[in-house]
């Protein structure tokens, strides 16, 4: 095995790797998958890895991890066949949620026993998590993977739904992969670690908001204010300090104080838009939170259709001038 190790992931080396706890299969290499390879495999773990993309299997292979090319041979690579007398597989799936963690499962489910662990670390919709917990034989382990690729050097926030044995089965490579110990938890029985990840995305949203307007009424108001200055001065004692607030910090350094040419357009949402139907449907109010979704949507509109009724209807009651989009550009 390859001594190498990927960019960020630290400075261990093969000698480091010489007696591995377990051995893990991970499908889906993207930069969060990789995390987990690299991660895994610093931590003394055997890894075996697969990905559609074979560039994103041979960069596994690089940094040490045995390539796989397919789910089914990366199964035997885990051990012998589910109804024989091979080791217990140990996976971790690293797919987009949806349709794709769905069709992985449809291929391991030939190669999986009720003593092996499947472990779904995307940003899955927690009731798909309690249905594909019932569907698949093996132990299934919803998995809400907070961090970004920023964690390839301080690890993951880990929480997990599931049963209780798979999470103890699985706690050294969720060490190795989080933070460390206090970085990974069982939130709860299957779909609790997934509802927990989406209530934090919501959290996460009414945040980005929350500094997004304090910023723009500094940008807009009385003083001529440096961003980069007041973002990084909160972030030393400040009540407000944060991770993302330390992001604001960076973005301000490396577009200006005005953004630059950052758009005003927010992508993502689909977590977010979980998190307030849920809260409707538990009769819980979470204003802030749909108000950061309202205006992450509304950002992607030009020209919004309501705001240019609005414009015309105060014409029709007040006869005010009609603002044209020529007059506007």
């Amino acid at each position: 095995m390859s001594g190498v190790v990927g960019a960020g992931t630290g400075t261990t080396t093969a000698g480091a790797r010489h007696r591995p706890h377990m051995q893990l299969g991970v499908i889906g290499l993207g930069r969060m998958g990789q995390i987990v390879v690299n991660r895994s495999m610093d931590a003394g773990h055997d890894v075996v890895a697969f990905d559609l993309s074979a560039e994103a299997t041979a960069t596994a292979a690089e940094n040490g991890a045995e390539p796989a090319d397919s789910v089914a041979d990366l199964c035997d690579r885990l051990g012998g066949p589910a109804e024989g007398d091979g080791e217990e597989k140990r996976i971790w799936l690293m797919v987009p949620a949806g349709d794709a963690v769905d069709a992985t499962l449809d291929d391991l489910e030939p190669h999986l026993s009720d003593d092996d662990v499947v472990v779904d670390g995307g940003n899955s919709r927690f009731q798909a998590s309690v249905r594909r917990a019932e569907a698949t034989d093996a132990a299934y382990l919803d998995c809400g993977t907070s961090g970004g690729p920023a964690s390839a050097t301080e690890g993951f926030s880990l929480m997990i739904g599931g049963p209780k044995w798979a999470y103890e089965t699985m706690t050294p490579v969720f060490d190795a992969v989080a933070t460390g110990p206090d970085g990974h938890d069982r939130m709860g029985e299957s779909g609790a670690g997934h509802y927990v990840k989406m209530v934090h995305n919501g959290v996460e949203y009414a945040l980005m908001q929350a500094y997004g307007e304090g910023f723009e009424l500094l940008h807009d108001g009385r003083y001529d204010l440096d961003m980069e200055t007041v973002a990084r001065t909160w972030n030393n004692g400040a009540v407000i300090r944060s991770w993302l607030l330390e992001l604001c910090e960076e973005a301000f350094a490396e577009e200006g104080s005005d953004l630059g040419d950052v758009a005003d357009h927010v992508a993502g949402g689909s977590t977010g838009t979980w998190t307030v139907q849920e809260a409707l449907e538990q009769e819980v109010p979470v204003p802030l939170i749909y108000g950061a979704l309202a205006e992450r949507f509304d950002s992607r509109n030009e020209g919004r259709f309501s705001r240019r009724l609005a414009n015309r209807l105060r014409y029709g009651f007040g006869r005010h001038e009609v603002a044209r989009r020529s007059d506007s550009e």
